[in-house]
């Protein structure tokens, strides 16, 4: 599903990773290891169009996505790309329900957002402010936007990082579920628990700087 060639990034004369090389098939899950400084957020960044890499391709669905225009990279963004960050990215003035109609475009789907908090152990909350929720709850809203997006690749960075052990093994059940359901999974963490889980991994190591 996604296929990472030779894909490097450079700031000057410090280079974050040189000629990187992975795959990662539909239904399976990628750990990014590495240090604090590593690069992992910036190839998360890579790999969904929010930065450019110096060098190197990146490929879904065979499709190279690299050198899409900004109207047609934000439509991969749209319809195709899950985020899952650690500070959550939510609305914190909205509530939970409009947090995830930003998954539909605005659109309106009770249903389907009944359904969605329910799987994250979250029924009934959809009209509560989101600033009101502890830090695991807001995580649980974020997943529970991802199940309303349905997408096909899911970024996380350090989705645990900032949780609880109870909270953290949700967040880690709901992205294994993502990927039995079909998603590629691209995970950057530093918890052994979290790679246990994943298929593969891909560690980058500490940053460098070349003449």
């Amino acid at each position: 599903m996604l296929t990472v060639h030779g894909l490097t990034k450079a700031f000057g004369s410090r280079t974050l990773f040189d000629g990187l090389s992975f795959e990662v098939p539909a239904g399976t899950m990628l750990a990014l290891t590495g240090p604090s400084g590593a690069g992992k957020s910036t190839l998360l960044n890579c790999l969904g169009l929010l930065e450019r890499p110096t060098g190197g391709t990146v490929t879904v669905d065979g499709s190279p996505i690299t050198g899409l225009s900004p109207r047609r990279a934000r439509r991969f963004r749209r319809d195709v790309l899950g985020y899952l960050f650690q500070n959550y990215a939510l609305i914190e003035a909205a509530s939970v329900e409009t947090n995830l109609a930003v998954a539909t475009q605005g659109r309106r789907d009770p249903a389907r957002f009944a359904d969605a908090l329910a799987r994250v152990g979250l029924a009934g909350r959809g009209a509560e402010p989101v600033h009101r929720l502890s830090g695991g709850e807001q995580q649980r809203v974020a997943l529970a936007r991802l199940i309303v997006k349905r997408p096909r690749l899911i970024l996380a960075d350090e989705p645990t990082g900032a949780l609880d052990a109870g909270n953290a093994a949700t967040v880690a059940d709901a992205l294994r579920q993502f990927a039995a359901e079909g998603c590629a999974v691209v995970i950057a963490t530093h918890t052994r628990e979290m790679v246990d889980l994943c298929h593969d991994q891909v560690h980058l190591a500490a940053s460098e700087a070349r003449a």
